[in-house]
This record gives structure tokens, C-alpha cells and sequence, in this order.
């Protein structure tokens, strides 16, 4: 089958292998370990898949790594389970694979993201409808994935290295895809929003002119997110309630309130949840990877440290028991950072040891296995 298509073909199939490997190996993980629903095992896969194509210019082994990475981290993995599944499972599973049928097409023939965002739009309509609810935790998962895959795929052909290619004007693909998935998003969780400024300002350091309508209605969608925040977030008697007071008394409640960044035990507790994710080593090292990142992409580094920085604004002031599951679009960012802290070393090993970049890459890539590895022997309980 590959003989018969043309380069450009070819080379976009072999880009979305390692996502479908680490994919399938999650789902396979979700279902044999986690007692995971069928649609709901696919949801999380589905997010896993945008996680390992947001990562694979970092290589397939990288990609699939990280992707894994994120499926065996506890907060995500927290979210399988559940019991039977709800709804005609055999006209889901049909309306599913018609999607990804139609969407494979497409992706072969023409537009590639332009398929894969109407198959995960469509899916998460499916996957609303079934066995989601308003707020939907697994469903801000998938979408904050694909999104970063979007903002970084499009980051990157905006802004490479000069010795890797031109800059080049962002495709409709791109802005189109982030405001549908920014849309879809806001209106399962009004919390989505925060991952509006890092999409409007990478679109602006895109140098991409996009039509006024395009603005218009990018503000209406933050407008609706930041209404929804204010009315489901916020609550007056919780606002004026001191931070301090809440932690003495061991309080948890689902608001916000004014003055938690201002705590110092909520940045401690903040920074043990962050390490919890991924070990202590793993957080350092996602510190380094920003660090490379911000060095050699400054573009890419500071738009995922706005929608870092978002989030962990969000975590300090937010005092629901459900903070860690809420705080997942931080995991998925630190799996960015974390990916290619090994990528760099991975670089480091080839002048170092004077070595090939196969070779140097592969030892990499042997270390950071370890990483998903440990992770699924703890959240599955053997260690």
C-alpha cells in the first residue's frame, strides 16, 4: 500500500505510526489492568494519541515514550475504570470507526489535521453524549492534548531554528482547529479558557494574518469560558474566605478564593502534587527540558509556560477535593518539557560520545523508558 503513494504520503503515515503504538498500548492497558469501559478506554487512548503526536518531531521512540508517560502518570490514570459502559456500545463502536475510517481517508489523501480534528470533535460529541457529563474530566483530557499537538505543530512551522527550514504562515488547519477545540472544550468545562491566552498568543507570534472574523469569534468563545468560570468557580462567601484560615481547618470546597496564591503551603503542596506526577527526578528534569526549550524554541517555551503558569495560578486559588484531576492540563504540558529535557541529552550523548544519533537516541530512549514503566507498576499496585 505505501508504494503506491507519493512521499508526502508516505511521510505523514509513518508520522502517525508511534501515535497509534502508544495508543493501542494504552488502551490495551486501560482495558486488561484498568477495568476500563470500551468508549471510555478509547477516549483516554484518543488523548494518548494527541499527546504522542504533539511529541514526535522529538522522534518515534521519544513520542511514544512520553505518550506513554502520560497514560501511566497517576492523575491520568486515575481517570480509568468505572464500571460497564453506558449506551449502545455496538452503534458507538460503528459511529467510531466510521469517523476514523472517514478521517484515514481524508488524512491520506489531503489534509491530515484537518481529519484528525473532525474525528476527535465528532468523538467527543459521541463520547458526550454516551457516558459524559457537563464538566467532563476525560473529555478536557482529549481536547487539551489535540490542542497542544495543534499549537505546537503549528509553533513549529511558524518558528523553526533558522538551520531547520523557513518560517511559514500557519495553515486553516491550525487556527481553525484550535478555535473549534477551544469552543468544544469551554463548553464541557467553562475551565478550558485558561488555555486561551497560551492559543491567542501563539497565534499572534505566528505573524499569521488571520480575518477579523476569526478574532470575533475567538473572543466570544473566551467570553462564554470566563462567564462560565465566574459562575461555576467563584462563589462571594468562598472569595473573601482567607486561604490560611481554609488550610488550618482542613476545608475543602469547590471555589476559588482571592488570596490562595498568596499562601505559601499552597505553593509547597502545589509543588509535591507536580512531583507526585511524574517523580521528583522527572519534575527536575521537565525544569531543564523548559529550560532547552525556552533556549532553542523561546516561542514555543513561553506559550506553554503561559498555559503552565495558567493552571498553576488556577491550582493555588482552587480548593476543590477534585484540584488534582482539574490541574491534568499541566501534567500534559510537563510531559512537553519532560520529553525534551531526553531529547537534548539524547543530543548531549552524540557530542559527548562522539556516537551516531541512532545510537545516541536509543540510549535515550532506553533511560526514559524506565520512566512509564515505573509508573505503570505503581498506579497498577505491584510496587
Amino acid at each position: 500500500m505505501l508504494g503506491r503513494l507519493n512521499e508526502d504520503q508516505r511521510q505523514l503515515i509513518l508520522t502517525g505510526l508511534p501515535a497509534l503504538v502508544a495508543s493501542l498500548l494504552a488502551w490495551t492497558a486501560f482495558i486488561g489492568v484498568g477495568q476500563t469501559p470500551l468508549l471510555r478506554a478509547t477516549g483516554l487512548a484518543l488523548a494518548v494519541m494527541g499527546m504522542t503526536m504533539a511529541l514526535r518531531r522529538m522522534g518515534a521512540a521519544l513520542a511514544i515514550t512520553g505518550g506513554l508517560a502520560l497514560a501511566f502518570s497517576p492523575t491520568f490514570w486515575s481517570q480509568t475504570g468505572g464500571g460497564a459502559s453506558i449506551g449502545p456500545a455496538t452503534t458507538v463502536v460503528a459511529l467510531v470507526a466510521a469517523v476514523i475510517a472517514a478521517g484515514a481517508f481524508v488524512y491520506i489523501r489531503r489534509h491530515p489535521y484537518i481529519a484528525l480534528g473532525i474525528g476527535v470533535v465528532v468523538f467527543a460529541v459521541i463520547f458526550w453524549s454516551q457516558i459524559g457529563t457537563p464538566r467532563s474530566l476525560r473529555l478536557t483530557g482529549l481536547l487539551t492534548t489535540w490542542t497542544l499537538f495543534l499549537l505546537v505543530d503549528a509553533l513549529l512551522k511558524s518558528n523553526p531554528r533558522p538551520e531547520e527550514a523557513p518560517p511559514v504562515p500557519i495553515e486553516a488547519q491550525h487556527s481553525l482547529g484550535l478555535l473549534i477545540l477551544l469552543f468544544v472544550g469551554v463548553l464541557n468545562d467553562p475551565l478550558f479558557v485558561l488555555l486561551a491566552p497560551a492559543v491567542i498568543i501563539g497565534l499572534w507570534l505566528s505573524w499569521t494574518p488571520l480575518p477579523t472574523w476569526f478574532w470575533v469569534a475567538l473572543a466570544v468563545v473566551v467570553v462564554i469560558g470566563i462567564r462560565g468560570v465566574l459562575v461555576t468557580y467563584i462563589d462571594p462567601t468562598w472569595w473573601r474566605f482567607s486561604a490560611d484560615e481554609a488550610l488550618r481547618q482542613n476545608l475543602q470546597f469547590p471555589y476559588i478564593t482571592a488570596d490562595g496564591w498568596r499562601s505559601g503551603a499552597r505553593w509547597v503542596d502545589l509543588l509535591e502534587l507536580i512531583m507526585r506526577q511524574f517523580t521528583p527526578i522527572g519534575a527536575v528534569l521537565s525544569i531543564f527540558g523548559l529550560a532547552r526549550l525556552a533556549r532553542w524554541y523561546p516561542v514555543l517555551g513561553v506559550v506553554s509556560m503561559i498555559a503552565y503558569g495558567s493552571y498553576t495560578l488556577f491550582g493555588l486559588v482552587y480548593f476543590g477535593a477534585d484540584r488534582e484531576i482539574l490541574l491534568l492540563p499541566m501534567s500534559i504540558i510537563q510531559v512537553i518539557w519532560l520529553t525534551y529535557a531526553v531529547y537534548s541529552f539524547s543530543h548531549w550523548l552524540q557530542k559527548t560520545l562522539d556516537s551516531s544519533e541512532y545510537r545516541a537516541r536509543a540510549l535515550a530512549s532506553g533511560v526514559y523508558v524506565l520512566l512509564p514503566l515505573y509508573l505503570f507498576l505503581f498506579v497498577s499496585g505491584i510496587v
